[in-house]
Order: structure tokens, then sequence, then C-alpha cells
């Protein structure tokens, strides 16, 4: 059998993306915190970009659309403000007002808005941690310094709910010590503030809890210990029949029970909380809505003019191809933050036009919608209608929402027409908040009540959309207290 060696041509396409494209595309995706942190991050590493200190107002929605996959184009290169002579002469002047001020004795006060001086926020002292308030706790507390050693030990292996997460042997191996030490010191540490802290379950926390409160022989006590299988399950009946007491007292002690905290550790690790800021608003004037973006936090990016002049003149090679280098670079960026910005205002016109009824009657209106809708109206491909619909949010007048929240599947109803799955959704939900919850709906009840408005879904769809929303079964809510 000979071997050869040949020359063979063949033609074919595919898609290759260039870095400039991958950064388009990666930008698309990206939340607004996301975007101001991968903004920040190339005006420290590209010189050339500035963040101009006059913002402009956006020009998006009276520039002309560009054609399909163009890109529009951005005026980058800007002439820089150079600081006047005057400006220099009024920082002195403050300069010399805020020395006069302090060598005269005065409050600064009286020479300085209140915007001159960190917010009052910035001055606060950070929340104690568990740990912190278990430590502090321990420094208190009578034991020797090995005890403490073990009891920092264990402090240290109390999960943000307030459980114990290892074994005494385990806690013993590592503290070089013996178990009947770690059982002793953890007793004393369980006698800690919040009550319940370092359990090593829900039964042992609950009965630090009643323990606290002088009732560890209470018959609330017995249940959790003897029958907690049956309280999760709410058979009061059965409890009360094996411990030969009345229902009545049962449901006290099941009562009792139910103001116990099961994650004693809980409040002293909430986190802060954290807003959302709107990437674009749509405003209502007069009967039409008005779609804006939110500029406010964005950089606005332009070319160094000192770096621009210095393109292309008497400087050495290796110098000018790094500047020219960086300012691609940020051109390409400038373009593509633009882009991104044109391309949500684009799609969220669109979901407007497609969800009118929900801008002015709520969610109740909801209409079904899916991405192949948007991306014929606007002329994109689905995928980036699914990009930049990820993690944006809108501030409507009907609140604020994730812009995916309008994409939605259809159930269909009696006369024909289809509801969206997000607006059955909220009818579930506002009807077993409605319900008696000593006689919960079930799935069945449920799957009634929706038919006689007119929304013909199966039993199946409506306990999916019951466990989507976190809404226990009917058995699970039932109330006798």
């Amino acid at each position: 059998m000979a071997l050869e060696l040949r020359q063979q041509l063949k033609l074919s396409q595919q898609l290759v993306m260039t870095p400039q494209l991958q950064q388009a595309i990666k930008l698309l995706q990206l939340s607004r915190v996301e975007l101001e942190e991968v903004v920040s991050q190339e005006l420290e590493e590209n010189p050339v970009l500035e963040d101009s200190p006059e913002v402009e107002p956006s020009d998006v929605q009276r520039a002309e659309e560009p054609a399909p996959g163009e890109i529009a184009e951005t005026p980058a290169t800007e002439v820089t403000q150079e600081v006047s002579e005057a400006d220099g002469l009024a920082q002195i002047d403050d300069w010399q007002t805020y020395l006069q001020g302090y060598s005269q004795g005065g409050s600064i006060a009286e020479s300085f808005d209140d915007d001159d001086y960190p917010s009052y926020e910035n001055l606060l002292t950070p929340k104690a941690s568990l740990f912190d308030h278990l430590m502090w706790q321990l420094k208190m507390s009578n034991l020797d310094e090995e005890e403490k050693c073990v009891a920092a030990l264990i402090i240290g292996n109390i999960d943000d709910r307030g459980y114990l997460t290892q074994t005494l042997e385990e806690l013993s191996i590592q503290g070089n010590c013996s178990v009947e030490m770690v059982d002793d010191v953890l007793s004393e540490i369980q006698q800690f503030d919040p009550a319940g802290v370092a359990a090593r379950n829900l039964s042992e926390c609950l009965h630090l809890q009643l323990k606290a409160l002088g009732l560890q022989n209470s018959l609330a006590d017995r249940l959790i210990t003897q029958h907690a299988t049956e309280l999760e399950e709410r058979r009061y009946p059965a409890i009360a029949k094996q411990c030969r007491v009345s229902l009545d007292e049962v449901l006290d002690a099941a009562r009792l029970l139910s103001t116990l905290d099961p994650q004693p550790g809980s409040p002293y690790n909430a986190s802060d909380v954290h807003y959302i800021t709107p990437d674009i608003f749509v405003h209502k004037i007069g009967e039409d809505y008005v779609v804006s973006l939110n500029d406010d936090g964005l950089a606005n990016l332009r070319i160094s003019s000192y770096y621009s002049s210095l393109s292309g003149k008497s400087v050495d090679a290796k110098t000018n191809e790094y500047i020219q280098e960086k300012m691609r670079g940020a051109l390409w960026l400038i373009k593509s933050i633009h882009q991104r910005q044109r391309t949500i205002y684009r799609v969220t016109k669109s979901i407007v036009k497609f969800q009118r009824d929900f801008f002015d009657n709520g969610v109740s209106h909801l209409k079904p919608l899916v991405l192949r809708d948007v991306a014929e109206d606007v002329e994109m491909h689905e995928s980036t209608i699914s990009r930049v619909t990820t993690n944006k949010y809108v501030q409507t007048p009907q609140g604020l929402f994730e812009l995916k929240y309008f994409f939605n599947s259809g159930i269909g109803t009696t006369d024909g027409d289809a509801i969206a799955s997000e607006s059955v959704k909220t009818r579930i939900k506002q009807i077993v908040a409605a319900e008696n919850p000593k006689k919960p709906y079930s799935d069945q009840k449920l799957v009634d009540m929706l038919a006689d408005e007119g929304i013909d879904i199966a039993r199946r769809t409506v306990t999916k959309y019951r466990e989507m929303l976190g809404i226990a079964s009917s058995p699970a809510r039932k109330r006798l207290f």
C-alpha cells in the first residue's frame, strides 16, 4: 500500500469572533454594577481613557438607529478642558478660608457646605457579627485559659444560623483535648446569648430556648424531643392521645414553639440591603410612554486630547505603537458601551409596545411574550435579546422589574385568548393569601377557582406554579391557632 501526499482546496464558512466582538458581547450581558466595575478598571489600566466631568445628556433617543449589526459612531476625541487660572485661585481661596477658620478657632462648618463633608453613614460602626458577639461574652466568662481556647474553637465552628457544625470528637482532635472537656465547654457556650446558640440540631436549639425560659420540663419540651415527626405533620390529635392531655394543651404548646427562633444566629448576620439601580426608565407622559436611559453613575468616557495629540508625532516607534493600541482599545470600549445602551433602549421600547396593557393596568394584564417576538421586532438575534434582558432592570409606573420578567409563556383561556403565566402565578398568590388558614384550598380547588375566572389550567401546572412561588401544600398551610 503506497503512501502519497496530496493538496486539496476546501471552501467552508465559520464564525470567527474577534477580541473586540467578544468584548462587545461581554459588555452587553453585564449588569449595571459589573459594567461600572469594568469601566473603573479600564480607567485605571488605560491612560488614554478619561472620565469627563461634564456629563452630557444621552442622545440615544434622538439619534438615528443604525442598521442591524452596525455600531453607531461616537465622538470619542474631545478637547480636554484645562483648569483655568480663576479656578485655581478659587481652590486656593477655599484652602485659605479653611486655614483661617481653623486658626481662629471658629467652626469649620460655617465655612463649608454639608456636601464638603463625608456621609454620616460612612462614620457608623459596623454591626457586630455573631462571632464577635460570642467572643465578647467569652472574654467576660469565668473560664480558664485552656477552656477559653477550646471555647474559641467551638465558636469558630458555629455557622451563620447559630448551629455547631462539628462533632465533639472532631473538636477534641482539633483542640488536642478530651471529648469530656469539649462537652463541658459547649454547655457553657450554650448559655450565651442568643438563646439556642451552639445547638447541634433543631430539637436541641428549641430545647435550649425553652430552658432559658424555665420551661425545660414542659409539654412543649416533650413535643420536640419525643413527638417531633407528629408535630411537623401537625397531627395534634394523635399527639394529645399519646401524651394523654387535651387537644387545647397541645395547641398551646405548639403555639409556644412557633414563637421560638429556629435560627438564633440569623439576626446577627443579616446582610445590608442592596438597592437595585434601574438601567432604564419608562415614564407615562399624557397617553404615551417615554423610554429614557439611566446614565447616572456611569463614567462619561472620552479620549484624552493629550495622548491624541501625541499620536503620530515625533515619538519613538515603540511609544507610538503603545499609544495607538491603547487608543484602539479605548475607542472600541466607548463604541461597545454606546451600542449596549442603544440596544437596551430599543429592546425596552419593543417591550413597551408589546406589553402596553401591563403598563396601563398592571400584572393581571401581562401578555404572553417570547424572545423571538422582540427579536423580530428590533431585527436582532434571540441570543442578543436574551443577553440584553438578563440582570437589566426597568423602572415603570407599575414598579421595578427585570426585563426578563416581561417574557412569559401563555396559558389558554375559555374564550380562546391566552394569558401570561406570570399573571396566573400572581392570581394563585392572591387566592392563597385570602384563604381561610383553617381551611386552605387544595390544588384541585385552585384549578376550579381559576376555571371559574376563565383560565384553563391543569392541576400539575398549578402545583408547579405554587412550588415556584414558595407556597406550601394545603396540609402544611393549615393552621389550628
